[in-house]
C-alpha cells in the first residue's frame, strides 16, 4: 500500500511538471503565432513577378489591392490613420487617467473607492463591438451636432472610443506604481509641512514616474491593437487626415475619417482568396502590427525593470 507521504510526493511532482508545461506552451504560442504570420506574409517580398514592392508599400498611401489593372498596396495612410488616432486617445486618456489614478490612491478610500474600482473594472470587461456600437450610435449623432461637422465618424470618434478603452488599464497600474511609493516618503512630505496636493505633485509623482509612464505606453499597446471599436468609429476611409490634396495643412485633421492597420486586416481578410497577394499583405499589415507592439510592450518592460531595480 502505498504511504501518504508518497502520494503527496507524486502529487507535488505531477503539479510541478503541470506548470512547467504551461509555461513552456505559452512560449511555444507565442513563437507558433509569430512563426506563421511571418511564413504568409515575408514569401511575398522576395517574389519578382508580383506587383508588389516593400518600398511603396511603407511609403505610398494608395490602398487598391482589388483594382484588376493596377493594384497598388500602400500602407502609409493606414500607418498615418492609426497613429493620429492612438495620439489624440492617449491625449484625451493620460491627463483622466492621471486624475483618476491619483483620486483613487491618495484621496478617496472606503466604500466611494471600491465602487469606482469595481465601475473601471467593469469598463475594462465591456467587448470592443459594444464600445463599436457606442461610437457609432452615440459619439457619431453628439460630434456632428457639437462641432457641426458632416461626418462624426472620424479620428474625434475613435480617439473617444480608444481612450475610453484604454483608461482601465492605465488606472489600474498607474495605482500600484502610487501604492508602490514608501509610506517614509509620504510621512516626510508631511512633516515638512507639505499640503496633500505639494506631497503628490512633488513627490508622489517624480517618483512613481516610470510606472506611470509604463501605464501609458501599455494603454497606447491597446490603442495600437484595438480593431472593432476603430473598424466602426473612424469611417474606414484610406486618408492622410494632417493634410488637403493641395499640400497645406489640414487643421480640422481630427475631423477626418480614417483607416487603422487592425480595421484593414479584419475588414479584407474574409474576403480575399488564400495565397493570394491581397491575402500576403494582409499578413505583411500583421507583421508592422506585431513589430510595433513589440517595441511598445518591450520599452514598458524595460521601464517596469527600471522600477524594481530602483527599490
Amino acid at each position: 500500500m502505498i504511504s501518504r507521504r508518497r502520494l503527496e510526493t507524486v502529487a507535488e511532482g505531477a503539479i510541478e511538471v503541470l506548470i512547467h508545461l504551461c509555461g513552456i506552451s505559452a512560449i511555444v504560442f507565442v513563437f507558433g503565432i509569430v512563426f506563421f504570420v511571418f511564413r504568409e506574409g515575408v514569401p511575398l517580398v522576395f517574389e519578382a513577378d508580383t506587383p508588389f514592392s516593400l518600398g511603396k508599400f511603407f511609403t505610398s498611401t494608395e490602398w487598391f489591392p482589388t483594382s484588376v489593372a493596377n493594384k497598388r498596396y500602400g500602407v502609409l495612410a493606414l500607418i498615418v490613420g492609426t497613429a493620429s488616432v492612438t495620439m489624440l486617445a492617449m491625449a484625451i486618456a493620460v491627463p483622466f487617467a492621471l486624475g483618476a489614478t491619483v483620486f483613487l490612491s491618495e484621496f478617496c478610500g472606503g466604500a466611494l473607492k471600491e465602487t469606482l474600482k469595481i465601475v473601471i473594472e467593469l469598463l475594462a470587461a465591456i467587448p470592443s463591438i459594444v464600445w463599436g456600437f457606442i461610437g457609432l450610435t452615440v459619439v457619431n449623432p453628439l460630434i456632428i451636432r457639437v462641432f457641426d461637422v458632416p461626418v462624426g465618424l472620424n479620428v474625434l470618434n475613435g480617439a473617444i472610443i480608444l481612450a475610453l478603452m484604454a483608461m482601465p488599464i492605465m488606472v489600474s497600474i498607474g495605482e500600484d506604481a502610487l501604492k508602490a511609493v514608501p509610506d517614509s516618503y509620504r510621512e516626510a512630505a508631511v512633516a515638512l509641512g507639505a499640503t496633500r496636493w505639494q506631497m503628490v505633485y512633488r513627490v508622489l509623482l517624480p517618483a512613481a514616474k516610470n510606472g506611470l509612464l509604463a501605464a501609458v505606453l501599455l494603454g497606447v499597446g491597446r490603442a495600437v491593437g484595438e480593431t472593432m471599436g476603430v473598424l466602426m468609429a473612424t469611417g474606414h476611409a484610406v486618408n492622410v487626415p494632417f493634410f488637403h490634396e493641395d499640400g497645406r495643412f489640414n487643421f480640422g485633421w481630427m475631423f477626418e475619417s480614417v483607416r487603422a492597420l487592425t480595421a484593414t486586416i479584419a475588414a479584407e481578410l474574409g474576403e480575399t482568396s488564400a495565397g493570394s497577394d491581397h491575402y500576403r499583405v494582409l499578413f505583411l499589415i500583421g507583421i508592422v502590427l506585431l513589430t510595433i507592439t513589440f517595441i511598445i510592450n518591450l520599452t514598458a518592460d524595460l521601464v517596469v525593470k527600471g522600477i524594481r531595480q530602483q527599490r
